[in-house]
């Protein structure tokens, strides 16, 4: 019984390879926390960027939260995030992001195969999210993105431009157990005007991001916090590949956490630290390091948040 759960659960994460889509920078996580634990945040209210796993989140904010994540990338890539959300009262919550993703350092060549400048390239996303809750352990929430990529030309910069979608709900009925389910990147795109690059062959044209289904739970186990979600990844009518993400954290000494986690294909651990900043344990710096499968050969991600409530 148990070789064939683990033969269910591998062939599950690894039925596609869906990385090579549109918006990948905003599939490969947020914050050191939800890292740790394998990103299976879809029913968690993370301190670290709440309406990035589900907008419905946000409407159980009982603080205001700023948090600041960087993610330490080899081959000179780059991804880092900011966010601030508050609740509204008495039964709303809203929040302000930016998640900005590229690559440094790209040698540019002319036609002749000689170099040029260095160039680089940029995606950035703007999320604004809204959420109200319907009952006091029901809610209902929506993230509205504004998108940009910006790719290097050597005499001219090429940009899409885009918006999309993410919705969800998010159950309380208990307090030691949650229910969340989120439809990611619901309509987004970006859309491309090649005429100003090609002229007389450019045309304008939409890039589609692939839709994310996500059903999610956290619970306690003992000591044991743990939080995880299944999902389905679909393009128009194609279904790209299932994903389970699941970790746990373990806390002691009161202020202190470890985890760790499977996701994306990914092993992950990680740590925590609550501490007072202005106020009793009202900030959270949080560490993970991600462990890329052999096949991507790029090696360990670190990823580094610090968060603040007030």
């Amino acid at each position: 019984m148990h070789k064939y759960l683990i033969i269910i659960i591998t062939s599950l994460s690894f039925a596609a390879d869906y990385a090579g889509y549109s918006g990948a920078y905003l599939r490969m996580g947020t914050s050191a926390r939800s890292l740790a634990m394998g990103s299976g945040f879809t029913a968690e209210i993370d301190q670290g960027f709440a309406a990035y796993h589900n907008p419905a989140s946000v409407a159980f904010l009982n603080k205001r939260q700023i948090a600041f994540s960087y993610h330490a990338l080899n081959l000179d890539r780059r991804l880092m995030m900011s966010s601030i959300s508050t609740g509204l009262p008495p039964t709303a919550g809203l929040g302000v992001a930016w998640v900005s993703s590229g690559v440094d350092n790209i040698q540019g060549r002319s036609s002749a195969g000689y170099k040029t400048q260095i160039l680089s390239t940029s995606e950035d996303a703007i999320f604004i999210s809204f959420s109200q809750r319907v009952t006091p352990w029901l809610a209902l929430g929506i993230n509205v993105k504004i998108l940009k990529h910006q790719l290097p030309m050597n005499e001219s910069q090429l940009a899409g431009k885009g918006t999309g979608f993410d919705i969800g709900f998010m159950a309380l009925p208990e307090e030691k157990l949650n229910f969340a389910f989120v439809i990611q990147d619901l309509n987004t795109n970006y859309t491309w005007n090649t005429g100003q690059v090609f002229e007389g062959e450019g045309r304008v044209y939409k890039e589609s991001f692939p839709t994310v289904y996500r059903f999610g739970t956290t619970f306690t186990f003992q000591r044991i916090y743990i939080a995880g979600d299944i999902g389905v990844v679909a393009n128009q009518d194609d279904i790209l590949g299932t994903t389970i993400r699941f970790g746990g954290e373990y806390r002691f000494s009161e202020n202190y956490f470890v985890r760790g986690g499977f996701g994306n294909s990914r092993f992950s651990l990680g740590a925590g630290l609550n501490f007072t900043f202005l106020k009793i344990n009202d900030a959270f710096f949080d560490y993970a390091v991600v462990i890329e499968p052999h096949s991507v050969s790029q090696g360990m991600i670190h990823v580094f948040t610090y968060a603040f409530n007030f």
